[in-house]
């Protein structure tokens, strides 16, 4: 029991004596001597009872933070103690789940459909594509860390897109495109300026796109490895979806069954394209410009900048002054700063002779330029028939991701780079 409870409980016995001895026609000395100690003692009691409250209120609020993240941590321990071995031989074996596990899928199940095995995002690491062979797979004999293929980081986490994760259902942004107008009054009876309507425009994202990964594991891979093929199970589903999320973002078509990326669909989301020309700072310059008379951006140190290494290297080659040797990469450094240009191959036009794009990208009241929607985990499906005869084991994982962007002026591309 809180000590502030006690006390209050004790004051209020304090005070029923009290009005019994109110009550009293006649007041004795051993009256008046009770009724002085009690006061005393209720006086006492106000005294604990604040000095309580006040240590309580410090507790309480301790309390509350830790309240507040304990299931964020709960969550990532549990997600610690899955295992997508388990999901891999309950898919060639039908073997049972356990322990976490079990729980997750289970979890996962009551809040959307899936044909087979559930995996959370969580769970995986890091993406890759192609078979886990048996060379490809550390042994019990000799437990050293598998070396991965090469694969791009994420570039649309690096230009500020926001990862959102939906369990089912579509989800809409209203996003504000009237302008509200201000005027002075004119005269002393005159109007102000006219009301002007307070119009949106929804950006949603829809579960209309699935994206499928295929690993194929032979039955050696799954006999020689044993505990070990966890860690290469998720690098072998994950690296296939990260690279073509990425892809996604920025080159999706829209048809065909992929999500209208960034730049591709540059038009029909009203970003703007400026034609820029040689390798020089001043292409750039004027994008940044641009940004900041549009009040996205207070200096170029806000702006992300996604360039070709052609770009670079065309940058990185053209002297700004000869006396300093220093470049126009140099130049464009020293403005925007290192952390935030990065170069990534996402940014080919394609064309004879070859031309670039570089999107440029600012975060605004906290607001991102463009989303991701994730839905629900990743469907993990068996194949029995396909490598029936060899005993290996091919699963396919299913995931369900759309693209839209949330304010066009915060996103500009500068095209025929070359």
């Amino acid at each position: 029991m809180l000590t502030s409870t006690t006390i209050q409980r004790k004051q209020s016995e304090i005070r029923q004596q009290l009005a019994e001895l109110a009550g009293a026609e006649t007041l004795t000395d051993e009256t008046r001597s009770k009724i002085d100690d009690l006061d005393r003692q209720y006086q006492d009691g106000e005294r604990k009872l604040r000095a309580a409250l006040i240590a309580e209120d410090e507790e309480r609020r301790d309390a509350g933070a830790e309240l507040e993240t304990r299931s964020d941590r709960e969550w990532a321990d549990m997600m610690s103690g899955f295992e997508v071995r388990q999901i891999v031989f309950a898919l060639d074996e039908g073997r049972e789940l356990t322990g976490q596990t079990a729980e997750i899928v289970s979890e996962m199940r009551s809040h959307g459909g899936y044909r087979g095995f559930p995996l959370p995002y969580e769970a995986l690491l890091e993406k890759r594509a192609g078979e886990t062979i048996a060379s490809g797979t550390h042994t019990p004999l000799s437990s050293m860390p598998v070396t991965d293929r090469i694969f791009a980081d994420s570039m649309a986490a690096k230009m500020g897109c926001q990862m959102i994760q939906i369990a089912q259902g579509d989800r809409e942004y209203p996003v504000v495109t009237s302008s509200v107008t201000a005027a002075w009054q004119s005269s002393e009876t005159g109007s102000v300026g006219g009301p002007t309507a307070f119009t949106t425009a929804d950006r949603s994202l829809t579960p209309d796109n699935t994206l499928g990964v295929t690993s194929k594991i032979t039955r050696r891979a799954m006999k020689q490895s044993g505990a070990g093929l966890e860690a290469s199970v998720r690098r072998d589903l994950l690296a296939a979806i990260q690279d073509q999320l990425d892809i996604a973002a920025f080159d999706g078509t829209g048809a065909s069954g992929q999500p209208l990326g960034v730049i591709y669909g540059a038009s029909t989301y009203g970003v703007t394209e400026t034609s820029g020309g040689g390798a020089t700072w001043d292409d750039w310059r004027g994008a940044i410009i641009n940004f900041m008379q549009a009040n996205a951006v207070g200096s170029p140190s806000g702006v992300k900048i996604m360039i070709n290494p052609q770009s670079f290297a065309d940058l990185d080659a053209t002297v700004f002054d000869n006396g300093s040797g220093r470049t126009e990469w140099d130049r464009l450094l020293s403005h925007v700063g290192a952390g935030n240009v990065f170069i990534s191959t996402r940014a080919d036009e394609g064309g004879s002779p070859t031309v670039y794009k570089s999107l440029l990208t600012v975060k605004k009241n906290g607001v991102s330029p463009f989303v991701c929607g994730l839905y629900g985990g990743i469907d993990v499906i068996r194949d029995p028939y396909s490598d029936a005869a060899s005993g290996g084991l091919r699963i396919t994982g299913l995931v369900t991701a759309d693209f839209t962007v949330l304010r066009p002026a915060q996103l500009e591309i500068l095209t025929d780079l070359t």
